[in-house]
């Protein structure tokens, strides 16, 4: 019984996380438990737990009186998110490329291969598939650092990636042969091992990215 409840929670929590990252529940909307009642198929008492938990971790923001509503976005945390993202992805790739051996180095081949066809795919006018595009666009980031060593900087990292995303989601806009080329790049540097030249080209691709993410929301303040 435990084992069904801890299950139907999980989903929950993935489902309503999944909608949040992807932008099906916009910033800033109350989560009205009725609502989710029925869009979760789930008992009240595990929709508070689990938006209890997507707070705890800045994805909800729980307001006393008031209940639990999305996390709003703005320039500044969109800035912030992506300061940490680069600070913990390099140190991570560092460790990872001076670690990794040739399982890693599979993996990683395997995940830039699939993230390369689909990248393929979406420049040749293809926008089909823009949810698993970043969820390979993911998998490779992850395979790059995978290595590491650290399980604790591999959690906080999914966190703040996640957090990444639903930023890249609300607008979603394909920046095409020049993301295509700094992949290849830094997946290059990686084979090679050298951690130092990989360091810079994933800074600088996440820089780039998020210039381009800050340019399509918030026009106004750029």
């Amino acid at each position: 019984m435990n084992k069904h409840i801890n299950t139907v929670g999980s989903n929950t929590y993935q489902r309503i996380k999944h909608d949040i990252i992807y932008g099906e529940l916009e910033p800033g909307t109350k989560l009205k438990l009725d609502g989710l009642k029925t869009r979760y198929a789930a008992s009240l008492s595990t929709l508070r737990e689990m938006l209890s938990r997507l707070a705890s971790e800045g994805f909800v923001a729980a307001e006393e009186q008031r209940g639990f509503f999305v996390t709003p976005v703005s320039r500044e945390d969109l800035i912030e998110i992506t300061n940490l993202r680069v600070l913990l992805e390099c140190s991570a790739v560092k460790e990872s490329i001076e670690n990794g051996d040739t399982d890693w180095e599979g993996n990683l081949v395997a995940a830039h291969h699939k993230l390369h066809l689909m990248e393929q795919k979406m420049l040749n006018g293809d926008e089909t598939e823009k949810e698993t595009w970043k969820r390979y666009d993911g998998e490779f980031h992850l395979a790059m650092i995978q290595a590491c060593n650290s399980k604790n900087l591999l959690d906080i990292h999914a966190t703040i990636y996640d957090k990444y995303l639903r930023y890249q989601m609300l607008v979603l806009t394909y920046r095409g042969q020049e993301a295509i080329d700094e992949h290849k790049a830094m997946f290059d540097a990686a084979l090679a091992r050298d951690a130092k030249l990989a360091q810079e080209l994933l800074e600088k691709h996440i820089r780039k990215g998020v210039e381009h993410t800050l340019e399509e929301f918030f026009p106004e303040d750029a």
